[in-house]
């Protein structure tokens, strides 16, 4: 009898492990070595400024796709993608390097302080329980969301303004800090020739007189910049002013012009 169980025993796990052995053939799956070849070339940031679920997604996206047209690590730049373009024996097209910047210029001093915040301080809950510690609805929170987000320790919120600043050596435009920030207050836009770049510090779409009663600094949508704009570079929607970088020249004319110093040149 033990002899017996022994054999049917034996050949029990003999056709299991002949059934294991025609499943994984069946359903196997092949990986292109090139994806890990790539993935060990990226700076494993994973931090999904790229457009997909991190850096194994991107890379099996490099080795899939007929082009790397279109494709890029935001943290890697172009040096990097002319690398993977030159192993894959792809082609590439360049792209303009980002920053991010905050689109809003509400300090202490512009915008004053109205009623004090006791609840977590984060800038996700108090955001969905309450306007801010301002009359500006539309103003930073200041809890630093968007520090904690930032794998890169790129940004700060300054202790005087309350305000976060981007450090443009650190910030390698990952999205990160964009997508956490409950206002929506951040925003990836080009650095710019010679790190210079031009935007609106400002994201209050009431009505100018309202607007400017909350914060001094705040659009008032007078149209001054866009009049003076030669470029077609600046629109007007939802009372607050916006300038397209894609058009943009720098030429300053619209920092000179705008009567509250709303617009921001770095």
């Amino acid at each position: 009898m033990i002899l017996s169980a022994i054999i049917i025993l034996g050949a029990i796990g003999a056709l299991s492990a002949i059934i294991l052995f025609v499943v994984s053939k069946k359903f196997e799956i092949y990986e292109d070595p090139r994806i890990g070849q790539i993935q060990e070339m990226l700076p494993a940031a994973n931090c999904g400024g790229c457009g997909y679920p991190g850096c194994g997604g991107f890379a099996a996206a490099c080795v899939n796709s007929n082009s790397l047209e279109g494709l890029i690590c935001p943290v890697g730049g172009n040096s990097l993608m002319q690398q993977i373009a030159e192993v894959l024996g792809k082609t590439v097209g360049s792209f303009d390097p980002k920053i991010a910047v905050v689109k809003c210029n509400g300090s202490c001093k512009n915008r004053p302080r109205t009623n004090q915040y006791d609840g977590a301080q984060t800038c996700a809950i108090a955001s969905s329980l309450y306007s801010g510690e301002t009359e500006c609805a539309y103003g930073c929170l200041g809890f630093g969301d968007c520090v904690a987000a930032c794998t890169f320790a790129a940004i700060v919120i300054n202790p005087e303004t309350l305000l976060p600043e981007i450090d443009e050596e650190k910030c390698t435009s990952c999205g990160a800090c964009v997508k956490v920030c409950p206002k929506l207050l951040i925003e990836l836009r080009k650095k710019g020739q010679e790190s210079k770049r031009i935007y609106v510090g400002c994201s209050n779409k009431d009505k100018g007189a309202v607007a400017k009663k909350v914060c001094e600094a705040a659009c008032i949508a007078c149209l001054k910049c866009q009049k003076v704009c030669s470029f077609e570079a600046i629109t007007i929607t939802d009372n607050i002013a916006y300038i397209d970088d894609n058009k943009c020249t720098l030429c300053c004319k619209c920092v000179s012009e705008c009567p509250t110093f709303t617009i921001i040149e770095r």
